[in-house]
Order: structure tokens, then C-alpha cells, then sequence
């Protein structure tokens, strides 16, 4: 299955999808040294966003999470690529400082058609689903 859409920061990129229907805080919900999600009662509590393909429908919180995705990739634990159903600047600024490839408005909802674990490739606007 293929998906195409905007992409916010161009890139390639490929990891085990990992889908949240809960928008994400970087500021406070997720720990920039071990990639884990930590938010209390968030769907993906628990879950390290290390190597993954995160999608998630968009960022909440306070613009330093911007700077949280970075330090993730300067920690080499932040996802590989992440996908959102519409971008906002939080997500936005952070993907771009870190160089994560970012993709949203997809012609398809990936939260419906993406399950955890698939096999996704992202190259600038495009979003494969492996098999």
C-alpha cells in the first residue's frame, strides 16, 4: 500500500511503524535520553521511539518539544522517520533541526491503515507499506 503526502523534511528512511492515535508531547512526555514515551496514560506509554516510524496525528505542548526531537537524535534514539496527520510547528521545527524525515497530509489516514510493527519505507513524499 502506498501513501503520498507533503513532506516537511525530505528523506529516507525505513523502521517498524509504531501508531498512536494520542497526539504527543516531546516536552515532558517523552524521556530525550532513552526515546521512551513516558506520559502518563498515553497509548504508547512505555513504548521507545528509537529506529521506529512514529505516527501520530500531530504534536501538543510547549515549542521547546522542538528542541526535545533534537536532543532524541543527538541522543541517537530518536525514531527514523515520523508521520503525522497534519504537521504543526512543534513537530515541524524539531524534524527539520534533527533531520527527521517528516511526512503528513497523507492521501490516506495512515493511523487507520498502519498497524504497529509494519514494515514502512519513507522517501520524501511517499510512504510504503512493506510486506
Amino acid at each position: 500500500m502506498n501513501f503520498t503526502g507533503k513532506a516537511v523534511w525530505e528523506g529516507e528512511a525505513e523502521g517498524k511503524a509504531l501508531v498512536s492515535e494520542d497526539p504527543i508531547s516531546f516536552l515532558g512526555g517523552v524521556d530525550s535520553e532513552t526515546g521512551e514515551i513516558v506520559e502518563s496514560g498515553h497509548q504508547l506509554e512505555g513504548k521507545s521511539l528509537k529506529n521506529r516510524v512514529l505516527i501520530f496525528p500531530h504534536g501538543k505542548g510547549s515549542t521547546v518539544g522542538s528542541y526535545v526531537i533534537y536532543q532524541l537524535a543527538l541522543n541517537e534514539v530518536a525514531p527514523a522517520a515520523m508521520i503525522n496527520q497534519i504537521s504543526e510547528p512543534i513537530v515541524a521545527v524539531g524534524a527539520i533541526i534533527a533531520e527527521i524525515p517528516l511526512v503528513h497530509k497523507l492521501n490516506r489516514n495512515p493511523i487507520k491503515n498502519i498497524e504497529n510493527g509494519n514494515r514502512i519505507s519513507v522517501k520524501g513524499k511517499n510512504v510504503r507499506l512493506k510486506k
